[in-house]
């Protein structure tokens, strides 16, 4: 097994943080040497991280599993914000660099224990392999403004800053957006639900890319599935678009333009923006998130005529 302290010289120069989010950070900063060093994150090198930051173990209630495998989330940020850009020059175009992002993700545990708040949310965080393609599809340059959504741990959002652009962030999820506000000091995350995100933004705030990787079921203060759910948070967010903008969005499978239960919401999703690219994605991607199956991908440009913005959709099966 490797030693849990082997990184403890780099581990002591961390800054401390105050509790709860804030230690999530601060176990995060605590496994960035052994990401570093190319070490995998084992039960062990984590436990240590998290009783640390927390300081007190699982079993004690101050800390549960599916908050230490945000923890690592929150470290492969800090990660990609500091070699990501060197990774990308090197690897030229971007997509050049997946063999060496599914090396750095196959150091991370796989996650197998669920909160029953990821479990009521659909917290299922975008594989960085995944993020890439989605970022790709999108074409984010410097010159844009993303809105991320339901922006988690940020994975897909520390993409968008790699490639320069200015980012808007919202969560809903109390810990998560006060993880955001560690992980992304210079902005002010938003905590307003998603599938409204379009009434509650100011209305000075027009992003010229949404990444979205919204609940696929799942609606805020509603106890049992929404088969909308995915529609509702996409149409929120198309509306917010700027003029001439990108949308990426990963779906479930069923919320699809070839489904015919869902012809009239496409019908009036293309009203405001042209669905360019829609296609399968294998869901090995997911499988260190503990998902499997067949997801599918989608991309496009901006329409010149009539100014409608493309929908880029990103549709995992194994979320109904």
């Amino acid at each position: 097994m490797t030693n849990p302290s082997s990184s403890a010289a780099a581990r002591s120069a961390v800054p401390s943080l105050a509790p709860a989010s804030a230690a999530i950070a601060q176990a995060a900063w605590l496994l960035l040497p052994d990401l570093e060093r190319g070490r995998r994150i084992d039960a062990g090198i984590l436990r240590a991280a998290m009783e640390s930051a927390f300081g007190a173990s699982d079993a004690a209630g101050a800390w549960d599993w599916k908050t230490a495998y945000d923890a690592c989330e929150a470290a492969t940020v800090l990660f990609l914000r500091k070699y990501g850009n060197a990774l990308f020059r090197k690897a030229a175009p971007p997509v050049a660099a997946l063999p060496m992002l599914a090396k750095i993700a196959s150091r991370l545990p796989t996650h197998t224990r669920r909160s029953e708040e990821s479990q009521a949310l659909q917290q299922f965080s975008t594989p960085i392999p995944l993020g890439v393609a989605a970022c790709a599809a999108a074409a984010i340059t410097p010159a844009d403004r993303v809105l991320e959504p339901s922006a988690g741990t940020g994975l897909l959002a520390i993409l968008a800053e790699l490639a320069g652009a200015s980012l808007v962030l919202n969560e809903l999820a109390e810990a998560r957006a006060a993880l955001l506000d560690h992980l992304f000091p210079s902005i002010a995350v938003t905590r307003f639900d998603a599938a409204q995100i379009d009434d509650h933004l100011d209305a000075a705030i027009a992003p010229s890319v949404v990444l979205m990787n919204p609940p696929f079921s799942a609606m805020a203060n509603v106890d049992r599935r929404m088969a909308d759910a995915a529609l509702r948070h996409v149409t929120s967010a198309l509306a917010r678009l700027s003029e001439g903008g990108r949308l990426v969005a990963i779906t479930g499978s069923n919320f699809a333009p070839d489904n015919p239960a869902w012809t009239d919401a496409f019908a009036c999703l293309q009203k405001r923006g042209r669905l360019v690219f829609s296609a399968a994605i294998d869901g090995v991607v997911y499988a260190k998130h503990a998902r499997h199956a067949a997801l599918p991908l989608s991309s496009g440009h901006a329409d010149p005529i009539g100014g409608r913005r493309p929908i880029y959709d990103l549709r995992h099966p194994a979320h109904r």
